[in-house]
């Protein structure tokens, strides 16, 4: 057995080892393909300005991105966004919402929106607190 360590992105070992755990999956859950769930604020400019980006699979929305620009922080389109994307995730028959972030970004904005902290990894030198939290749907 030989062992390699790879310091780039190499997408064909990604895909490998991505075929591999999807196989093992659907041995124990069953055949469901992750499907892509984004969505989408522009400007009357056309400019992107804020999303929601993240995957639904097994009843699990799991959220990627998301992100609003500066100007239009602070104004709703966060949560307007956020509850399009669990709308849409609900349709598709999601039972829970998962997602991460960092201590500086937005815990509490997702906690207005009814997540619950469900695991952390404390701030240590030169990392901030991570926060794994949860929606449950039902």
């Amino acid at each position: 057995m030989n062992i390699d360590i790879i310091h780039h992105e190499d997408n064909l070992i990604i895909n490998r080892l991505t075929a591999g755990l999807r196989k093992f999956n659907v041995e124990h859950l069953g055949n469901e393909t992750t499907l892509p769930l984004t969505i989408v604020a522009r400007s009357d400019e056309g400019n992107v300005v804020g999303g929601v980006a993240g995957r639904t699979i097994y009843k699990n929305f799991l959220i990627n991105v998301v992100w609003v620009d500066d100007q239009y922080r602070g104004k709703g389109l966060g949560r307007e966004l956020m509850q399009i994307a669990e709308f849409e995730a609900i349709k598709r028959g999601c039972l829970i919402a998962q997602l991460d972030t960092l201590d500086f970004q937005a815990p509490t904005f997702y906690q207005g929106l009814g997540f619950n902290v469900i695991g952390t990894v404390p701030k240590f030198s030169g990392s901030p607190a991570r926060y794994f939290m949860m929606k449950q749907y039902c």
